[in-house]
């Protein structure tokens, strides 16, 4: 059985005033949460409505019923579990090989299947702007489906960041260099800008290298392509270079 403060601590952080507040994030789905157990993330508590994850611990672990599994779940169709784990510390970076830099991104789905996507390509660090929708949303967590645990994520000022960089900056924008023709380093630092509205002015005047991905449609009107889609092509593209 979950109690009413219980209820209330979860379905707290799934703003993100709670979340700092608290040091917790939300957790769904058992791809998910097995994930993060096998990693370095410290869990809080695990609510099941089934006899999974036989491995916790009582003290750390509580069966409750579908229903109550639903007052808490941040899902419309909630799976058969839910844990809470502390946010850790932030990681110190060392910057080497590739790092990924957003700009404002403020979808939690993009965010997500970025992290998932970093994961993917060999990519341990990113750094995200101030505004940059918060990893730990719980729409982001479960769109990462488990790679939170292995990408380390800062939020920073990202004019004091990339003015202390000594890689090369590049900047993805609908009229940079066309990214199939251009030789990749393998280290440097990849920029993305927000949804709507691209690289913000401040961090376009950063940028030392502007790369696109060129359109082939005859009608060419398509006007820009999703921030996730784009950030697979660039990053398979440094990745075939290196």
């Amino acid at each position: 059985m979950v109690s009413k403060n219980q209820i209330k601590l979860i379905t707290s952080l799934q703003q993100k005033k709670f979340r700092q507040i608290h040091q917790l994030f939300i957790a769904e789905g058992v791809k998910v949460i097995q994930e993060l157990l096998q990693s370095n993330f410290v869990l809080e508590h695990l609510y099941v409505t089934q006899n999974i994850f036989e491995t916790i611990s009582s003290d750390k672990k509580t069966q409750i019923s579908d229903q109550d599994l639903k007052r808490i779940s941040c899902l419309s169709t909630p799976n058969n579990c839910l844990a809470l784990f502390q946010i850790p510390e932030q990681k110190t970076r060392n910057d080497k090989g590739l790092v990924v830099v957003l700009d404002d991104i403020r979808d939690p789905g993009n965010l997500g299947t970025i992290v998932r996507l970093c994961d993917w390509y060999g990519i341990d660090q990113m750094v995200c702007s101030e505004q940059t929708v918060d990893v730990y949303n719980p729409k982001v967590v479960q769109a990462t489906m488990g790679s939170i645990s292995r990408v380390s994520v800062a939020y920073l000022d990202l004019e004091k960041y990339l003015k202390r960089a000594s890689a090369p900056i590049f900047g993805t924008f609908m009229d940079g260099k066309n990214i199939y023709k251009e030789n990749l380093p393998q280290e440097g630092i990849l920029v993305l800008g927000n949804e709507a509205n691209g690289i913000s002015d401040k961090i376009e005047k950063l940028v030392s290298d502007r790369l696109a991905i060129p359109r082939f449609g005859d009608l060419q009107q398509t006007e820009s392509l999703n921030v996730a889609t784009a950030t697979a092509i660039f990053l398979s593209e440094f990745k075939r270079n290196s």
